[in-house]
């Protein structure tokens, strides 16, 4: 976690991502990537394209007050002594991530989940659902305040798969990073019914190739997977929740289906994502 993108639109939300991101960076002397994106709609008029965007008077505007808006971020107390590059772009939010990703070698992806529906634009259809899908990096979506973000319990719900051993991996890193126990988590649905000897099977052979020794297994049964992270994660007061994700198949992959209302309303905890 020594690089660190943190996307902006100054919003409250996108601020308590950077603040975490500046604990983070902090903890392990990293620096920070203070990204906004330009929504102009340049891509309706061809003969702004090009080299010539940063010239028009619209860009020229825009970027002037994005600058002015950073200098006010950078002034926070929390961001003294932290390394900060700030940079102003033009694509589609997803691409310009993934762009920025690419050039920097960024570790991490933090961003803010906007309003009361919580997940609901992270995982329908809004530009973090399409940076969670596309980024090669995990993806920590934060939407609350957190003065002091610590992983105590961290929940990595799966369903145990070979394809997911390196998200794993990515995942104990991070849990090892915090000193934080790791909860595997299996759900157990009725449509998918899968016998508890037989999910712990599958999880000791997932795991056997890991030198992590801080966790436990939970095989937790619910109406759906959804309803199964959610109310495990309350029930242990979880810190982070972590997933994997199937790139352009994106969370549904995982899900087996839509998000459920129950999930997007009352996912309040972080949730990282791994890309498979």
């Amino acid at each position: 976690m020594k690089k660190i993108l943190v996307p902006t639109d100054f919003s409250d939300q996108a601020n308590y991502a950077l603040e975490v991101a500046a604990q983070l960076a902090r903890k392990n002397n990293g620096e920070i990537y203070l990204l906004h994106m330009l929504d102009l709609p340049l891509n309706q008029i061809p003969e702004l394209g090009g080299d010539t965007v940063g010239n028009i008077p619209e860009a020229m505007f825009f970027m002037k007050l994005a600058h002015n808006k950073f200098e006010e971020i950078l002034s926070q107390d929390f961001l003294k002594g932290i390394t900060i590059h700030e940079t102003v772009d033009f694509h589609q939010t997803f691409e310009g991530i993934k762009n920025t990703c690419k050039e920097h070698q960024v570790d991490m992806v933090i961003m803010g989940s906007h309003g009361a529906s919580g997940l609901k634009e992270m995982f329908i259809g809004s530009n973090t659902e399409k940076v969670v899908r596309t980024s090669d990096v995990p993806v920590l979506v934060i939407k609350n305040e957190h003065e002091n973000f610590t992983i105590n319990d961290f929940v990595f719900a799966s369903d145990f798969k070979n394809d997911s051993k390196e998200t794993y991996k990515q995942a104990t890193e991070l849990a090892e990073a915090f000193n934080s126990k790791m909860h595997l988590l299996f759900v157990n649905t009725p449509n998918r019914f899968t016998t508890t000897a037989t999910a712990n099977t599958r999880i000791l052979d997932f795991i056997k190739d890991s030198d992590f020794s801080n966790y436990e297994i939970n095989i937790f049964n619910d109406e759906s997977v959804e309803k199964g992270i959610l109310n495990f994660s309350h029930i242990i007061g979880a810190d982070l929740i972590g997933i994997s994700t199937h790139g352009r198949q994106g969370i549904a992959h995982f899900f087996n289906g839509s998000i459920s209302e129950d999930l997007v309303n009352h996912a309040k905890r972080p949730v990282i994502t791994f890309k498979i």
